[in-house]
């Protein structure tokens, strides 16, 4: 028997770009509306959003029927903050601001199994099969088919770039603009010089140390961070299409 295999990781490992959707809303059908869309991921969250794990749930069955990946950004916590999505059988999970390279690896020591991690192991989830994926073969295929995320989203980390980006056993670093934007004390300005020399160095640390480069963007200027680097971009969000689509609706009604 063997673990679903992960479409971003598919994608990743040969060369291709996955674009992602984000989900605020807590009921599975949205993800599975954009799931059967064809995005490559769905992103859901447990950091900013009252999620609860029934929630999770449905959403990694919504989006499983579509052989789509769903990836959980989780809340900081304990080690069971990050490895209950994956047991539910999310294919990722993505760790909000990451401040070192200590930080990073106690990240992979909570969530990758023998030989990279101490992941507490319990084989009897969705991700185990229930019990029915071999022991020894589950902790291969989980470090093998489950993608770890984390975010750089602050200036802090920067100074420790390269050496965060060398840590082993993560697939990925994610820039977040918006925090950084907060954190370097211009909120929102999003051609700030920083913020640009931020993005390029992130997909400039990942690609160098063999991790994949993500961040958030649209389809205006998905090529310009393609060139970057950048393999995985987050191009759509639920509550900003329906915003849209019901501003739209009052316009078109003269209200």
């Amino acid at each position: 028997m063997q673990m679903r295999h992960s479409r971003v990781l598919d994608r990743l490992r040969a060369g291709e770009t996955v674009l992602s959707f984000k989900t605020n809303l807590a009921d599975a059908r949205a993800s599975e509306i954009a799931a059967r869309c064809g995005f490559d991921c769905v992103w859901t969250d447990v950091e900013h959003v009252p999620n609860d794990w029934t929630a999770i749930e449905q959403q990694v069955w919504a989006t499983k029927a579509y052989d789509v990946d769903l990836l959980v950004r989780v809340a900081r916590g304990s080690y069971s903050d990050y490895v209950r999505p994956l047991e539910l059988d999310a294919a990722g999970i993505m760790v909000p601001h990451l401040m070192s390279a200590e930080d990073a690896r106690q990240v992979v020591r909570m969530t990758r199994f023998h030989p990279v991690g101490r992941r507490p192991v319990d084989g009897g989830n969705a991700d185990g099969a229930y019990c029915g994926i071999d022991f020894n073969e589950y902790l291969r295929q989980a470090n093998e088919q489950r993608f770890i995320i984390l975010q750089i989203e602050d200036p802090e980390p920067l100074e420790e770039l390269d050496e965060i980006a060398a840590v082993e056993g993560y697939d990925m670093l994610l820039f977040g603009p918006g925090d950084f934007s907060h954190g370097i004390g211009k909120p929102g300005q999003w051609d700030a010089p920083e913020i640009a020399n931020a993005r390029r160095r992130v997909a400039e640390a990942a690609i160098a140390h063999g991790k994949f480069a993500g961040t958030v963007g649209g389809p205006d200027n998905l090529a310009e961070l393609v060139e970057m680097g950048y393999r995985f971009v987050n191009v759509g969000a639920d509550v900003i299409a329906l915003m849209a689509y019901c501003k739209d609706v009052l316009k078109r009604c003269g209200r």
